[in-house]
């Protein structure tokens, strides 16, 4: 290889660098934004919208704004979760790999419908959703979503409202536990966009499965609605 060569070589080298480093920096926003709308609706079989997605393409510190997962077929609330704010931290350098490190997912007074259904409840539907999605997920390598490794998650102060037939239109609400997972996909290496939405999905539905009690409110309803709400409360004495 001539000199000439060697420099024609090393510019380029620069060039595609260079050019890639603008292109993760202005471009981070909106693959963060589009992987969440992609593969969240895909997972869940429900509509999910992010209103904004910043991330600093410096430090990968961020936030996502107005995160809406909407609900399955059959259920008539208008949500069944809603965050106004997430903050994340991404490790920047492994958007370049074949497993997105996730620092931080930092969840604070999200909003949360737990409607009960004719048959199953509207987060009962959405687990039933991941885990056929997961099923499904053979697909070709070339098609595969990248694997996640989330070092810290957690939701805090989360409030529930509790929507069922025989409320006659009203709901019931309560403040949930807080959620802390820690080195999510670690130990496997990663876990696809369905894995880390089932994890996440079962510990939020053990929180509202721990905070309403259908049966118990059901039999209180017929004394009053405020009793119904004493009943719920209730479960954390």
């Amino acid at each position: 290889m001539t000199r000439r060569t060697v420099v024609i070589t090393l510019t380029l080298l620069l060039v595609l660098l260079v050019g890639g480093g603008l292109w993760l920096r202005f471009n981070v926003d909106s693959l963060v934004k589009r992987a969440i709308v992609h593969y969240g609706s895909a997972i869940t079989q429900a509509k999910v919208k992010v209103a904004d997605v910043e991330i600093d393409s410096a430090n990968g510190r961020g936030r996502i704004r107005g995160l809406v997962l909407g609900n399955p077929r059959g259920f008539h609330t208008p949500y069944a979760f809603k965050a106004d704010d997430i903050e994340v931290v991404i490790d920047i350098k492994s958007l370049t790999g074949d497993v997105i490190v996730v620092r931080r997912i930092a969840v604070l007074a999200p909003d949360v419908i737990y409607e009960q259904g004719e048959k199953i409840t509207n987060f009962d539907a959405i687990q039933k959703n991941i885990e056929e999605s997961l099923g499904l997920s053979q697909t070709p390598v070339g098609s595969k979503p990248r694997k996640l490794i989330v070092e810290d998650f957690s939701v805090r102060k989360a409030r529930a409202h509790g929507s069922n037939t025989y409320l006659a239109g009203k709901s019931l609400e309560v403040e949930l536990p807080d959620i802390q997972l820690r080195d999510i996909g670690k130990a496997q290496g990663g876990v696809t966009p369905a894995e880390l939405g089932q994890i996440i999905g079962k510990a939020v539905t053990q929180r509202l499965l721990a905070a309403f009690s259908w049966e118990r409110v059901k039999k209180s309803v017929g004394n009053g609605l405020e009793k119904a709400g004493n009943a719920i409360k209730g479960l954390f004495n």
